[in-house]
């Protein structure tokens, strides 16, 4: 037990050690290939925030534990909602501006509900899995097209001066990828390992560790990412952090481990979590909205979310420790 906790502590900190290596190698790399600053930040910067999530699904499916993959994926999206963006509007209060409410939340909704009528009948197969991937695949494809019709604005002025600092030889960014890329399967190897012989040493489903510490500790590149942006007064890259890992998460997480390891999907998503999921999202919409046009989540609301977060968790460890 007590080295299945070390396992643990120690490749959730590999693993997000690795993720930032391997996308400061991959964001080089793609520096000298051309590609802009922008698209940069938008692909290679967004799949390192989730690239924690993906490996840690995608290794748990392939061991024959899509259930930690599934409780990943979406625990990770309510930590990314009630946890993290309520923590970062305490921290500072978050503007949301009405093109969030008009495109990217609709979106992440639309995605939300599309992954219920998947599950609906207790199922996640293959075919279900790769039609989750095709829609990540059409939503970045726009995402990218969006991207390339936009201003300079201070997301790409930012990411092109981080580029500049951490300026490195090529082959520095392909041995930085390489490493990255090598630790981020162990260190996910290392979390799956402890996090199965936790569940089976208490009697805890593979579900309830999924959504509970895999996903708290997936989910600290947002987290960090989240707070740091918020304080900088950079609001569009606090909540876009959040919108987009959790349109990664539903769609490209949950459907890779999908594709490697079809599902039988448990009651309790469909009764608790999935919609803990979708409430959240939809609060957004709320919390969001503004009769001036500037809405804005303020301390208050953020304390709610997190309240909102610790209640779901309370239930979860409460359920178990009845059974």
């Amino acid at each position: 037990m007590a080295l299945s906790v070390v396992l643990i502590i120690v490749g959730l900190a590999l693993l997000v050690w690795s993720a930032d290596r391997f996308v400061e190698g991959a964001a080089a790399v793609a520096n000298f290939a051309g590609m802009s600053p922008l698209l940069i930040g938008m692909v290679i910067v967004g799949f390192g925030t989730s690239a924690p999530e993906m490996a840690v699904s995608a290794i748990s499916a392939w061991h024959g534990n899509p259930n930690i993959a599934l409780g990943n994926g979406y625990g990770s999206n309510i930590t990314n909602i009630a946890l993290i963006l309520g923590i970062t509007a305490i921290i500072s209060p978050i503007a949301v501006h009405s093109q969030v409410l008009r495109k990217e939340l609709p979106i992440l909704s639309a995605v939300t509900l599309f992954a219920a009528w998947q599950i609906y009948d207790n199922e996640f197969t293959q075919l279900d899995a790769w039609l989750l991937l095709a829609v990540f695949g059409m939503i970045m494809g726009w995402t990218i097209i969006q991207g390339l019709h936009k201003d300079s604005d201070s997301f790409e002025k930012e990411m092109e001066s981080e580029l500049q600092a951490n300026a490195m030889t090529l082959g520095r960014a392909l041995f930085w990828i390489a490493v990255g890329l090598v630790l981020l399967i162990v260190s996910s190897q290392m979390l799956v390992s402890g996090a199965i012989t936790i569940a089976q040493s208490l009697g805890v489903s593979d579900l309830i560790i999924g959504l509970t510490i895999v996903a708290i500790g997936t989910s600290l590149p947002e987290l960090a990412s989240s707070v740091i942006a918020a304080k900088k007064g950079e609001h569009d890259i606090a909540l876009g952090n959040i919108i987009g890992s959790n349109l990664f998460n539903t769609t490209a997480v949950v459907g890779i481990a999908g594709a490697i390891h079809p599902m039988t999907i448990p009651e309790d998503i469909l009764i608790r979590d999935w919609p803990v999921m979708a409430a959240l999202t939809a609060s957004l919409f709320v919390l969001g909205y503004s009769y001036n046009g500037g809405g804005k989540i303020n301390r208050i609301e953020g304390g709610l979310l997190l309240s909102a977060y610790l209640g779901y968790t309370g239930y979860l460890i409460f359920s178990v420790t009845t059974i």
